[in-house]
C-alpha cells in the first residue's frame, strides 16, 4: 500500500475490520475516530440518510452481537457505545459515507478504508490460490510417496523362497 495516499498505517485500519454476519464491517464508533467526528454526529448523518444504507451496507447490531463481541475482548463492556446499539458498515456502507460526511478528511479516510478493503479481499484470493497449489502439491507428491513406501515394503520383505545354502 501506498503510505503516501495513507493518513495512517492500514494496519490501525484492519485491527478495526470485525467479521459480523458473514460480513467484513466497522462500527459506528471506529469509523467516527479515523473520521475525526464524534459518533452521535456520524450517527446523525446517517439517521438522516437512511435511504442510502440499506441492510448490506449497514446493520445496527444485535444484544447477541454486543455480548458476543464483548466475550471476544473486542470491545470493553456494552457501556463503551454509550447505551445506544451500535452501526456495522459494510466496504459498501463505508464508500457511502462519503457521500454523507462531506470532509476532506473523511474524504480521504474513506479512501484509506476502501483501499485496506481491497487489500483484504486480495489477501483473501492469493489464500485461496495458494492453498489450491498446496492442495495439488499434496496429492502429486502423495502418490509419488505411496510408490515409495510400496517400494521400501518390498524391499524389507523376506525371500518368500528359501535358499539353497551353498557349500557345506
Amino acid at each position: 500500500m501506498n503510505l503516501k495516499h495513507n493518513l495512517i498505517p492500514e494496519e490501525t485500519i484492519l485491527k478495526k475490520i470485525l467479521v459480523l454476519r458473514e460480513e467484513k464491517v466497522l462500527l459506528d464508533v471506529h469509523l467516527a475516530e479515523l473520521y475525526g467526528v464524534e459518533t452521535r454526529t456520524l450517527k446523525q448523518a446517517v439517521r438522516r440518510n437512511l435511504d442510502r444504507f440499506p441492510e448490506d451496507f449497514m446493520f445496527v447490531l444485535s444484544d447477541d452481537e454486543l455480548e458476543l463481541l464483548v466475550s471476544h475482548s473486542v470491545i470493553p463492556s456494552k457501556s463503551f457505545f454509550g447505551g445506544a446499539a451500535p452501526f456495522a458498515f459494510t466496504e459498501a456502507g463505508v464508500a457511502m459515507l462519503s457521500s454523507v460526511l462531506k470532509s476532506k478528511r473523511a474524504i480521504e479516510m474513506n479512501l484509506s478504508i476502501i483501499r485496506t478493503f481491497i487489500a483484504l479481499r486480495m489477501m483473501a484470493v492469493n489464500y485461496k490460490d495458494l492453498l489450491q497449489k498446496l492442495q495439488n502439491m499434496e496429492a502429486e507428491y502423495d502418490g509419488k510417496f505411496q510408490e515409495i513406501y510400496q517400494a521400501l515394503k518390498y524391499l524389507m520383505e523376506p525371500p518368500k523362497t528359501p535358499r539353497k545354502r551353498i557349500g557345506y
